[in-house]
Protein backbone atom coordinates (compact mmCIF):
# COMPACT_ATOMS: atom_id res chain seq x y z
CA UNK A 1 0.00 0.00 0.00
CA UNK A 2 1.18 3.55 -1.03
CA UNK A 3 0.25 6.27 0.87
CA UNK A 4 0.11 9.72 -0.22
CA UNK A 5 2.04 12.53 2.01
CA UNK A 6 2.81 16.16 1.57
CA UNK A 7 6.24 16.24 0.22
CA UNK A 8 6.93 20.21 0.21
CA UNK A 9 5.17 23.56 1.18
CA UNK A 10 5.45 27.22 0.15
CA UNK A 11 3.50 29.08 2.76
CA UNK A 12 2.44 31.99 2.15
CA UNK A 13 3.52 33.06 -0.88
CA UNK A 14 2.71 36.10 -2.57
CA UNK A 15 0.77 36.03 -6.65
CA UNK A 16 3.05 38.55 -8.57
CA UNK A 17 2.09 38.05 -11.79
CA UNK A 18 -1.03 36.35 -13.41
CA UNK A 19 -0.92 35.97 -17.01
CA UNK A 20 -4.08 34.33 -19.13
CA UNK A 21 -2.19 34.14 -22.05
CA UNK A 22 1.09 32.46 -21.14
CA UNK A 23 1.43 28.60 -21.32
CA UNK A 24 -0.10 27.19 -18.66
CA UNK A 25 1.45 26.31 -15.24
CA UNK A 26 3.14 28.23 -12.56
CA UNK A 27 6.24 29.97 -12.87
CA UNK A 28 8.10 30.36 -9.16
CA UNK A 29 11.48 31.36 -8.49
CA UNK A 30 14.54 29.00 -8.91
CA UNK A 31 15.77 29.67 -5.33
CA UNK A 32 11.92 28.92 -4.14
CA UNK A 33 12.05 25.64 -5.87
CA UNK A 34 15.18 24.71 -4.77
CA UNK A 35 14.48 25.52 -1.06
CA UNK A 36 11.25 23.32 -0.92
CA UNK A 37 13.05 20.69 -3.49
CA UNK A 38 10.47 21.28 -6.18
CA UNK A 39 11.43 20.11 -9.46
CA UNK A 40 10.17 21.90 -13.06
CA UNK A 41 7.40 20.59 -14.18
CA UNK A 42 6.44 18.38 -11.08
CA UNK A 43 2.65 18.55 -10.22
CA UNK A 44 1.96 21.38 -7.51
CA UNK A 45 -1.20 22.48 -5.50
CA UNK A 46 -1.99 25.57 -5.21
CA UNK A 47 -4.50 26.62 -2.72
CA UNK A 48 -5.43 30.39 -2.45
CA UNK A 49 -5.88 31.99 1.00
CA UNK A 50 -7.86 35.06 -0.25
CA UNK A 51 -10.46 33.17 -2.65
CA UNK A 52 -10.21 29.67 -1.27
CA UNK A 53 -9.49 28.20 -4.77
CA UNK A 54 -7.78 25.17 -4.92
CA UNK A 55 -6.03 24.21 -8.27
CA UNK A 56 -3.61 21.53 -9.77
CA UNK A 57 -1.26 22.94 -12.49
CA UNK A 58 2.79 22.19 -12.66
CA UNK A 59 5.94 24.37 -11.55
CA UNK A 60 8.18 25.86 -14.06
CA UNK A 61 11.18 27.77 -13.34
CA UNK A 62 11.20 31.75 -12.90
CA UNK A 63 14.41 33.85 -12.56
CA UNK A 64 16.56 33.28 -8.97
CA UNK A 65 16.12 35.88 -6.53
CA UNK A 66 13.24 37.35 -8.65
CA UNK A 67 10.49 36.40 -6.09
CA UNK A 68 8.50 36.03 -9.16
CA UNK A 69 4.87 33.55 -8.15
CA UNK A 70 3.25 34.17 -11.77
CA UNK A 71 -0.47 31.53 -11.70
CA UNK A 72 -0.31 31.45 -15.96
CA UNK A 73 -2.64 30.23 -18.62
CA UNK A 74 -6.49 29.23 -17.48
CA UNK A 75 -5.56 28.94 -13.92
CA UNK A 76 -4.88 32.41 -14.30
CA UNK A 77 -8.44 32.63 -13.23
CA UNK A 78 -8.12 31.43 -9.55
CA UNK A 79 -5.99 34.15 -8.18
CA UNK A 80 -4.51 37.30 -8.86
CA UNK A 81 -1.15 39.25 -7.86
CA UNK A 82 -1.31 40.18 -4.43
CA UNK A 83 -3.29 37.21 -3.41
CA UNK A 84 -1.60 34.62 -0.90
CA UNK A 85 -1.60 30.68 -1.80
CA UNK A 86 0.31 27.69 -0.33
CA UNK A 87 1.90 25.66 -3.06
CA UNK A 88 2.03 21.97 -2.19
CA UNK A 89 3.73 18.88 -3.61
CA UNK A 90 2.85 15.10 -2.65
CA UNK A 91 4.69 11.27 -2.52
CA UNK A 92 3.28 8.67 -2.78
CA UNK A 93 5.53 6.77 0.01
CA UNK A 94 5.62 2.95 0.95
CA UNK A 95 4.82 2.00 4.75
CA UNK A 96 8.85 2.06 5.56
CA UNK A 97 9.27 5.24 3.47
CA UNK A 98 6.75 6.82 5.12
CA UNK A 99 7.93 5.74 8.57
CA UNK A 100 10.99 8.30 8.47
CA UNK A 101 10.18 10.77 6.56
CA UNK A 102 9.71 14.55 7.06
CA UNK A 103 8.62 17.10 4.62
CA UNK A 104 10.18 20.66 3.38
CA UNK A 105 8.38 23.27 4.74
CA UNK A 106 9.41 26.77 3.45
CA UNK A 107 7.74 29.84 4.81
CA UNK A 108 7.50 33.00 3.10
CA UNK A 109 7.23 36.59 4.34
CA UNK A 110 5.40 39.27 1.78
CA UNK A 111 8.44 39.42 -0.94
CA UNK A 112 8.48 36.01 -1.64
CA UNK A 113 11.89 35.43 0.40
CA UNK A 114 12.29 32.71 3.04
CA UNK A 115 12.06 33.60 6.39
CA UNK A 116 12.08 30.04 7.45
CA UNK A 117 11.93 26.43 7.26
CA UNK A 118 11.15 23.08 9.20
CA UNK A 119 10.30 19.69 8.53
CA UNK A 120 7.45 19.27 10.87
CA UNK A 121 3.69 20.94 11.31
CA UNK A 122 3.77 22.20 15.17
CA UNK A 123 0.74 20.32 16.93
CA UNK A 124 -2.46 22.64 17.05
CA UNK A 125 -3.26 23.03 20.16
CA UNK A 126 -7.37 24.55 21.37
Amino acid sequence: MLRTLLKAKLHHARVTHSELEYEGSCAIDGVLLEAAGIAEYEQIQIYNMNNGERFVTYAIRAEDGSGIVSVNGAAAHKARPGDRVIICTYAALNAQEAAGFQPTLVYLDERNSIKHARNSIPVQVA
